[in-house]
């Protein structure tokens, strides 16, 4: 009985061990500029997507409307959001700018750059427009999304130059490593 009564006890204070530490005061403010930001970017998905609306009037495209893409706008604009979060999250725990033109400080290849050298374009300018325009069934807003998928192309292949020179090796091992867009 005692022995029982001991391993119950050593198995509570493991589980108690494994809790999750609560945010600190500085994280939880981190946290909430994070969603500050993406709702920011989710916002300009919508007004893409709207956009794209008075596209379809002025062309005459017709509008499309289904549960499946209902349902895969849903996905892609809460995956692009939670991804957008988790991404600048990031960013802020190192005291870093989400929007910085020059190179950043901080080479960061963890959480969500593990899997994607650019959550940040991925989840907004892919994931949360897409979606958007799904919602709004536009096809003029897919067609907007489509289009500036080259300039965002642009835009991450002067940044990485950037990092590359600001980086040297230690970028360019991790560029060889992870995906620009999608991974796997």
């Amino acid at each position: 009985m005692r022995t029982g009564q001991q391993t119950r006890e050593t198995r509570k204070s493991s589980d108690a061990a494994r809790e999750p530490e609560p945010l600190s005061a500085a994280s939880t403010i981190n946290l909430l500029k994070s969603v500050v930001h993406s709702v920011g970017v989710v916002l300009v998905g919508f007004g893409i997507a709207y956009l794209g609306t008075r596209l379809d009037l002025l062309f005459h495209w017709p509008n499309f409307h289904s549960t499946i893409a209902t349902v895969a706008g849903w996905l892609l604009v809460d995956a692009g959001f939670l991804l957008r979060v988790w991404a600048t999250f990031d960013f802020y725990e190192r005291k870093m700018k989400v929007t910085k033109l020059e190179p950043q400080r901080h080479l960061v290849i963890s959480g969500p750059y593990r899997f994607t050298r650019n959550p940040l374009y991925l989840g907004g300018n892919v994931f949360v427009f897409f979606g958007a325009s799904l919602l709004f069934g536009s096809p003029g807003g897919l067609l907007i999304t489509a289009a500036h998928l080259p300039l965002v192309e642009l835009l991450i292949r002067r940044e990485e130059r950037q990092l590359e020179k600001a980086f040297g090796a230690e970028y360019v091992e991790y560029k060889a490593r992870v995906r620009r867009w999608i991974p796997y």
